[in-house]
């Protein structure tokens, strides 16, 4: 961190101080995917070097940032509600300080409705520029400046940036920013920038000094993390930066997620064969079943590659799981083509899928499509295909009873009281035990199937 970056902090930590009376508190609330969730982690973690502490109330902090999500419209929708909500809280703290980053904040209409709209926010700052929040907060507080500050501007990977993790047990470490793919729909490429691969033994050493601190289970980020390497001075793919990683000795678990069908590899499933960390569960969205739809997506692969995929990684894992990502209702998708994305699910069996009907983005190829089918019609097609999903799960689980699973205990379940985990397959498994076995692992008998979850008792 260099000098000037240090005495910014240090004069953040000074004024704010005077300014809140005394500790000042801060509330960072984060939309979205597992990258943004890692971005959080190291705005907390400059905020925490500049003297501050964290709450969970809106009400209690001297500061507010909103970390936001552009990939669909109703988290948008969700993001200017709560930030309007905010304008009485500051009109009667008027020294409460509110920023608003993250992806939406990349978009130009969203940034000048920001800007216009509410008045009341005093900094806006993308994805690329997080390391220059102590500036930004010193620019605030020295100068009684609203502060604007978007922009691809950083080529380079800062790996100066403090983390302060959520959690004790499980850590997201990013491998790699941005997607070159420009897949039709999204807009991720355009607020995220291109793609940056982080040096491997960067990521080496962060995962090693996770592993000597008791972390149990670490999740590579990207994009696209079968793309890992481009940028790179050194020839490494993503395969290889995986058996790197598991060299590491220690008791966890690695997993990664996204990875893309036309970039997947032999390699990596061979790799996760052979491993010790990483469990055989791939998260390998396919989107639609229809190669048509897939063309007008730009997904870059077919039926027949996705599932030649699916078979091999089967071939030498055969006890492999698969989550997957669906969109229902692109634009110009009839009901034949929708039945073929249903054909698929059958013939995979994913355990778990994450599925969402079609939401057009400002900016993106998708948004200008004909679109003739309606949304009413659309939300038959989705809730049919939840239908024939959840026959899938349950059918899956029930597979599973009298099986032993090795769990990562995560919480306490609300409704039931009894401890919460993960298997490797990524199920969510729950039993009687005690608070003390939180953030570790346990060997669970699955006693019944329980709708999408697993009920078990310790061993």
């Amino acid at each position: 961190m260099n000098e000037d970056m240090t005495a910014y902090i240090s004069g953040v930590r000074e004024m704010m101080y005077t300014r809140a009376g005394g500790v000042p508190m801060a509330y960072v609330r984060t939309y979205g995917c597992q990258q943004n969730a890692a971005d959080g982690e190291k705005i907390k973690g400059l905020l925490a070097q500049m003297g501050f502490e964290f709450t969970g109330s809106d009400q209690e902090a001297d500061l507010i940032i909103f970390n936001t999500c552009a990939v669909r419209e109703h988290a948008e929708d969700r993001v200017f509600g709560n930030v309007g909500a905010l304008k009485n809280l500051k009109r009667r703290k008027p020294g409460l300080i509110i920023g608003v980053c993250g992806c939406m904040t990349e978009q130009q209409q969203v940034a000048e409705r920001l800007q216009k709209t509410f008045p009341f926010v005093n900094m806006v700052f993308g994805t690329h520029v997080l390391h220059r929040l102590p500036e930004m907060l010193h620019q605030i507080l020295a100068e009684s400046q609203r502060v604007m500050l978007l922009g691809h501007e950083e080529k380079a990977i800062r790996e100066d940036i403090p983390i302060r993790r959520d959690g004790r047990s499980r850590a997201w470490v990013t491998a790699m920013y941005g997607c070159d793919n420009f897949c039709s729909y999204c807009i991720v490429p355009y607020v995220r920038g291109r793609e940056k691969s982080r040096r491997l033994d960067d990521i080496y050493n962060e995962c090693r000094s996770l592993v000597e601190s008791g972390y149990k289970e670490i999740t590579l980020l990207g994009q696209n993390v079968n793309s890992y390497g481009k940028g790179l001075t050194e020839q490494v793919n993503f395969a290889q930066l995986l058996a790197r990683l598991d060299s590491i000795d220690g008791d966890f678990r690695l997993r990664f997620m996204t990875s893309h069908p036309k970039d997947a590899s032999k390699e990596l499933f061979d790799v996760m064969a052979a491993s010790r960390h990483i469990p055989h569960h791939i998260h390998l969205p396919f989107q639609s079943g229809n190669d048509r739809v897939l063309s007008e997506m730009n997904r870059r692969y077919d039926r027949e590659k996705y599932l030649s995929l699916t078979a091999y990684a089967r071939k030498v894992m055969p006890d492999v799981s698969f989550t997957s990502d669906v969109i229902v209702g692109f634009p110009g998708e009839t009901y034949e083509e929708f039945l073929d994305t249903l054909s698929l699910i059958k013939e995979v069996e994913f355990v778990n899928l994450f599925t969402f009907i079609y939401s057009p983005r400002p900016g993106t190829k998708a948004a200008g499509m004909l679109d003739p089918i309606s949304h009413d019609e659309k939300t038959r097609w989705f809730a049919e295909l939840l239908k024939v999903q959840e026959g899938i799960a349950v059918n899956n689980c029930k597979k599973l009873v009298g099986d032993r699973q090795r769990v990562l205990v995560e919480g306490r379940d609300q409704k039931t009281g009894l401890l919460s985990g993960r298997t490797a397959s990524s199920l969510v498994a729950l039993f009687p035990g005690e608070d003390s076995l939180v953030g570790e692992f346990v060997d669970v008998e699955v006693t019944e199937a329980k709708g999408w979850s697993l009920l078990g008792r310790m061993i």
